[in-house]
């Protein structure tokens, strides 16, 4: 069933399951703005459960801007949830202010021991290392990407994992996207790395997720084709791509990335199931050049992929 909010445009959004319900977080902003643009500083992060992902009830807020002057006081935006071993869950999210008009972005987090209720912590967790990473006014991009935190436990590496749209410090300023990368042994102290990958052709790669799917290591992204003017895309795609990797952590083939279509889905999500089925969900962006801000119904890797394996398309080798 979609997921829509009669007064409220949704959008990006991620799962945390608690092995009764499924809690759907996402980013949500008033139809009352008129003007879809002016949805992103205005975003809040809005919360609804589901036993089956399909029938939602919705809660309140997990989080919402801070109290002026604070890092994060204009507006919260995307993030991922996961359940430490102290058994607390913790919140990532990206988190904008007003000093800087919302142009730089900085990742912080909040826990819960319910996952309703959320403590955040009053300073950010990551800031973009200026070492390797573009800063605000570095480049001809308009904001500072350091955004769309998405976490996992290594088990070869026995820490925790964060991949991150962000940008390079360095090559065409347009086309500078890449892997942003932080490590933790606790979820509390987090070490910036470099990059996991260069630029290839993408100036922006939105909500990044590093999966093993069907025994392959990949890494799922988003960018619309104004954003990436050094790679061709399929008339049909509606911006998410998917790339082989040789672990979660990399490298990936992301110059020989496949279009992962799915008709009017932006910022598509794989996410696996209590009973191991692997689904896709997104939100509708575009239909007729109309802002739809809507949740899709989630739909079953198995029926998208219809007996192909992941990577229908050939690609270049790594």
């Amino acid at each position: 069933m979609t997921f829509r909010l009669p007064d409220h445009w949704v959008w990006d959004s991620w799962l945390a399951d608690d092995g009764e319900n499924y809690h759907l977080f996402f980013l949500r902003a008033s139809r009352a703005l008129i003007d879809p643009a002016r949805r992103h500083f205005r975003a809040s992060i809005g919360h609804a459960i589901s036993p089956d992902l399909e029938g939602w009830t919705l809660l309140p807020d997990a989080l919402v801007a801070a109290d002026v002057p604070a890092w994060d006081d204009l507006a919260t935006w995307t993030g991922c949830t996961v359940r430490g071993s102290d058994g607390l869950w913790h919140l990532f999210y990206t988190g904008v202010s007003r000093a800087e008009n919302g142009l730089q972005q900085r990742i912080g987090s909040a826990v819960s021991d319910d996952l309703v209720t959320w403590t955040r912590s009053p300073m950010p967790a990551l800031e973009a290392d200026p070492r390797w990473y573009e800063k605000l006014g570095e480049g001809t991009w308009p904001d500072e990407a350091w955004r769309d935190p998405f976490v996992f436990f290594d088990e070869e590496t026995q820490l925790w994992q964060m991949v991150i749209t962000a940008r390079s410090r360095t090559g065409d300023p347009d086309q500078r996207a890449v892997v942003g990368h932080a490590v933790s042994a606790d979820l509390t102290q987090w070490d910036t790395r470099p990059p996991l990958s260069s630029p290839a052709g993408f100036g922006e790669m939105e909500v990044i997720q590093s999966r093993e799917v069907q025994g392959e290591a990949v890494l799922l992204f988003s960018c619309l084709p104004d954003k990436a003017p050094g790679v061709a895309f399929d008339t049909a795609s509606t911006g998410t791509w998917i790339a082989r990797g040789e672990s979660l952590v990399g490298p990936w083939n992301i110059t020989g990335s496949s279009s992962f279509f799915l008709p009017g889905v932006y910022a598509a999500q794989l996410f696996r199931k209590r009973d191991g089925e692997w689904v896709v969900f997104g939100f509708q962006n575009s239909v007729d050049g109309r802002f739809v801000g809507e949740i899709a119904s989630p739909v079953p890797l198995a029926d998208i992929l219809a007996g192909e394996a992941l990577f229908p398309v050939s690609t270049t080798s790594m």
